[in-house]
């Protein structure tokens, strides 16, 4: 039997209950997952249900139980089941782990006195049976004469079932006592409790289960099997029919939970206006866009949450997996290719501020098959879908969604909560098929620009900037891609830039470090302006600077920054967790907000100055609102250099007093003098006495001679691809032998093959996580300061290789796995390969 012979309702009820974020699945034996026998002792488990429920078990976050009215050994004798599947007996007096009943004396006495009567009331009644167990005894009568079994069920009423301590558990053609008050809603609600479960499946067939259904409120579920009166809220006939459940259940629940056909990260592609971006998956499905803003919640999180979380697919209606994929040269345009079909991707890169606008060109000989599932608010709001003339509007949500689609016929179909958009196409030579994601807006009117001239102007847009680029001799397509990334990830109307356009794409695969990157975080920002400075453009980085500005006049000084900000410049909300999404490969949990936003770190001046340094090197001249930053940064960095902070990796653990962060205070210093000795600025006298201090602080207390290196602070013997900086900074001469050391320890024992690891201490966080390309940039860079250029070009050569098909870089690489990890696309991936290209270009 197939899933599909299931009632539409069922199965509904089975897809939404998969995706709770721990799940407890409990049967009946008897009639459920065993057929019922004339003999008892024959009652075997579908081998289909036993294997679903095993693999269900195995699952991340979900608890697989038997709840039967049997022994439990005799249960775990008859049912042969795995151990993974927790058993429970006795109606719930018995569990296999835990929570055992041990008697007393007086209740011992009491079972054995209901054995001695039962055993009288039955003598000589052909085919009745005592079950006797730990904590009671069972009457059976299905094998008797329906006179004694009659006979046997009123002595057994109006006797034993009457004494003090005697609790009675009445069954199909049996009677359970027991000195053990329990059931097997306790039984269910016990087992709920242990594994804390947020909903919980029930099935069973037997008055007895009767009490387990009386349990289940809100999300949970139950399934009647067979006949009769039943506090269950569906009903199936036989135990075939579980078994199908239990298949449907795991098949649901497994595509939830592991998004199997995840496409692998690096894999993705962005698209990007000036004020928002969307991913693609390699055959286009588009996997992730948020809407009003990159940092709101997401109208598609495939990515996040396979299908069920929305998705914008389109594809060959006959299978075929697609021949490439690619950007346009020089824009943000992408092309997805098969045999005899082209998906054209786009998005409009000025729409008005509250409006994301997405079109979706489809163009060649083969039939297309779209499927439109839009789930605002990460699915959190049920979608319903009205068709029009001109296409599909969405409502249902306090946000206006329309899909112009003139000439598609929609088939529309509902799981109950969502509706679905599907339809077949057939492109004509020189007339493609035109679809329009417009966000914002309940327009289904007509552009008035043909759609072959909104391509043009949109590649137009990207293209002519890219044109004014200054390009290194090394990578330089790469580069150009590298910079529109950039380019893509800032916010045009504001000035701040996303350290990467997702969020919760993991540092390890199924692990738990998995955060919100679509902020702007201070140091990161003022990095991604520089490195565009240097190929020549200006206006990002002055627009970040305003944005800067603007942020800081809400504060009494910079000292009193938060790391990261909002797009718009305002402090993030709390960090919360969006347990209706499984995250990427079954990675949880899915995040927003960032905790980092709380955080003491000192370095961020450092990256800020620079920038400013750099800025004014290009334009000839220092703006005075600069230096007055400047100048007020130089100061925090007086009252507070000295303290311990959280530095540039955010650990969640207690400050340290970090290498990277004093190299910073002094950087800033530093640089903060040249820029007043440049550009005829005043100084204070302190400045110099200060930055020197800092250099000797640093060169004296964070050199650890036990493992010849700069370590990640002061008080360990730990290292840190950050430290590198004492020499990248120029706070110590690249040919001290100091620097030479610190590069071969952290080259020794942060680096593995392809990629280089920030460190390899206990962080405060359970698992593991990748390489950073940043971190193999700088020691890129490192290698260059001193002399082996040899080992620079290998390590930038497989840094090249670990981009993606259409040139993008998420955060981290599994060296081992040979797997890209982390959000994707991160800036700090491409600053690093820009500024490669440029050294390795001199």
């Amino acid at each position: 039997m197939t899933a599909e012979a299931l009632p539409a309702e069922l199965r509904r009820a089975i897809m939404q209950i998969a995706r709770t974020p721990r799940l407890l699945v409990a049967c009946d034996y008897d009639g459920t997952l065993a057929p019922i026998t004339e003999k008892p002792d024959e009652a075997r488990p579908l081998a289909e249900s036993v294997g679903a429920l095993r693999s269900l078990a195995a699952l991340h976050e979900t608890t697989t139980a038997v709840i039967s009215g049997r022994a439990l050994r005799d249960l775990a004798t008859l049912s042969r089941l795995p151990a993974e599947v927790h058993l429970v007996g006795s109606h719930g007096s018995e569990f296999d782990v835990g929570f055992v009943h041990d008697l007393d004396d007086e209740s011992r006495e009491l079972r054995d006195s209901i054995e001695t009567e039962l055993t009288r009331i039955v003598d000589g009644a052909a085919g009745a049976e005592l079950e006797v167990k730990p904590a009671g005894v069972a009457v059976h009568v299905r094998r008797a004469s329906r006179q004694d079994a009659a006979r046997i069920v009123d002595a057994v009423h109006n006797g034993p079932c009457t004494w003090d301590g005697v609790s009675v558990t009445d069954g199909k053609e049996v009677v359970e006592l027991s000195v053990v008050q329990t059931n097997k809603g306790s039984a269910l609600g016990t087992l709920r409790h242990q594994v804390g479960a947020t909903a919980a499946l029930f099935i069973g067939d037997d008055v007895t289960d009767e009490k387990a259904f009386e349990q289940l409120t809100g999300p949970d579920l139950g399934i009647k099997v067979g006949d009769g009166d039943t506090l269950a809220h569906h009903r199936v006939g036989d135990t075939e029919q579980v078994a199908t459940i239990l298949a449907f259940l795991l098949e649901e629940r497994r595509n939830w939970l592991y998004g199997e056909q995840a496409a692998p990260i690096e894999r993705l592609s962005m698209l990007a206006s000036a004020r928002s971006v969307a991913l693609l998956t390699p055959d286009a499905k588009l996997t992730w866009l948020a809407h009003p803003g990159p940092d709101s919640a997401a109208v598609f999180a495939d990515l996040l949450g396979g299908e069920g979380a929305g998705h914008f697919t389109i594809a060959p209606h006959r299978n075929g997996l697609p021949l490439g994929q690619r950007y346009l040269p020089g824009t943000m345009t992408v092309e997805t290719r098969w045999s005899r079909l082209l998906v054209t991707d786009y998005m409009e890169p000025e729409a008005p501020a509250h409006r994301t606008d997405i079109v979706r060109v489809i163009s060649g000989e083969a039939t297309a098959e779209i499927t439109f599932a839009p789930r605002p608010e990460f699915g959190g709001v049920p979608v319903r879908l009205v068709q029009h003339d001109e296409g599909l509007q969405v409502l249902g949500t306090s946000e206006a969604f329309v899909l112009r689609s003139p000439g598609v016929q929609w088939e529309i179909s509902s799981d109950g909560i969502h509706d679905t958009a599907t339809a077949l196409v057939q492109p004509q030579p020189g007339a493609p098929i035109v679809l329009e994601l417009r966000c914002g807006t309940t327009d289904l009117g007509p552009h008035e620009l043909p759609e072959i001239e909104r391509r043009a102007e949109a590649g137009q847009y990207w293209s002519s900037w890219a044109g004014t680029l200054k390009l290194p001799s090394v990578e330089s397509e790469l580069v150009t891609r590298s910079a529109l990334t950039l380019r893509g990830l800032i916010h045009a109307d504001t000035g701040g830039v996303m350290a990467a356009a997702t969020t919760s794409l993991p540092e390890e695969i199924g692990g738990v470090r998995n955060w919100d990157y679509r902020y702007c975080w201070i140091r990161d920002g003022a990095m991604t302006m520089r490195e565009l400075v240097t190929l020549g453009s200006l206006h990002e980085a002055e627009a970040f600077l305003g944005w800067l500005h603007g942020v800081l006049s809400t504060l009494a000084g910079p000292e009193r920054l938060h790391p990261l900000y909002t797009l718009a410049g305002t402090q993030l909300g709390a960090e919360a967790v969006i347990d209706s999404l499984p995250g990427y490969k079954g990675s949880r949990p899915v995040r927003v907000g960032n905790l980092a936003n709380h955080q003491v770190q000192l370095d961020v001046f450092g990256p800020v100055v620079e920038l400013v340094m750099t800025l004014a090197e290009a334009r000839g001249d220092l703006r005075d609102e600069d230096w007055q930053m400047v100048r007020a940064m130089a100061e925090a960095v007086s009252r507070r250099w000295d303290e311990p902070d959280h530095g540039i990796w955010e650990e969640r653990h207690v400050p340290r007093h970090r290498v990277y962060s004093r190299v910073m205070c002094w950087q800033t210093l530093d640089l903060a003098i040249r820029l007043g000795e440049v550009y005829g600025r005043e100084i204070p006298a302190s400045w110099p006495e200060l930055r020197d201090e800092i250099a000797a602080d640093v060169l004296e207390n964070g050199w650890n001679a036990e493992v010849k290196a700069y370590t990640t602070a002061y008080d360990g013997t730990d290292l840190d691809a950050a430290s590198l900086f004492v020499g990248l900074a120029g706070l110590l001469d690249p040919q001290d032998e100091r620097f030479q050391q610190t590069v071969t320890a952290i080259e020794a024992e942060l680096r593995s093959g392809a990629t280089v690891y920030r460190y390899h201490r206990d962080d405060g966080l359970p698992g593991g996580e990748g390489g950073f390309h940043l971190c193999a940039a700088w020691l890129i860079e490192a290698y260059l300061l001193t002399g082996r250029r040899t080992e620079a070009e290998e390590l930038f050569d497989q840094l090249v290789d670990a981009a993606g098909p259409t040139g993008l870089l998420p955060e981290q690489y599994d060296p081992v796995a040979e797997r890209s990890l982390g959000n994707h696309p991160q800036a700090y991936s491409h600053i690093g390969l820009i500024r490669c290209a440029r050294l390795l270009s001199r």
